[in-house]
């Protein structure tokens, strides 16, 4: 069995889309989040608002997105990953809307860094108090 971690993220990405696909041709606009941590995808979903509010009453979307836009949603994604620099932990969230039948994806890249990582990495001897240089 191949672990997460033994599978670069683009090809974990990849696995994400293909597992969100079904719910995505329902979807014509929301949030793709992947959560990483090491590298690997643990966590990943979609936040949307399925029902949509006019005039006092309550409805759902009529469609979601054809494979056309699917494919290039996905696309997209992968090619964002391009811009995903040194960092191991994070979250990338894909904001998406269908607008005059073309597909718009927002990119945001959040990376998440431990402060108890780096004190153990730079034990505190290797930095000098900011503060008695200042006062």
């Amino acid at each position: 069995m191949i672990k997460t971690e033994q599978l670069s993220l683009a090809r974990q990405l990849d696995m994400v889309f293909k597992e969100l696909e079904e719910e995505l041709s329902g979807l014509s606009s929301g949030t793709v989040f992947v959560q990483i941590r090491n590298n690997a995808i643990g966590k990943f979903g979609i936040r949307h608002n399925p029902l949509e509010g006019r005039n006092g009453e309550l409805r759902s979307e009529d469609s979601g997105l054809t494979p056309v836009q699917y494919s290039s949603f996905r696309i997209m994604a992968l090619e964002s990953l391009k811009y995903k620099r040194h960092w191991t932990h994070g979250e990338i969230s894909y904001e998406f809307a269908v607008r005059q039948g073309m597909i718009v994806v927002d990119a945001i890249l959040e990376s998440n860094y431990n402060m108890a990582n780096l004190m153990i990495r730079y034990p505190r001897h290797t930095y000098p108090d900011p503060l008695s240089e200042v006062f």
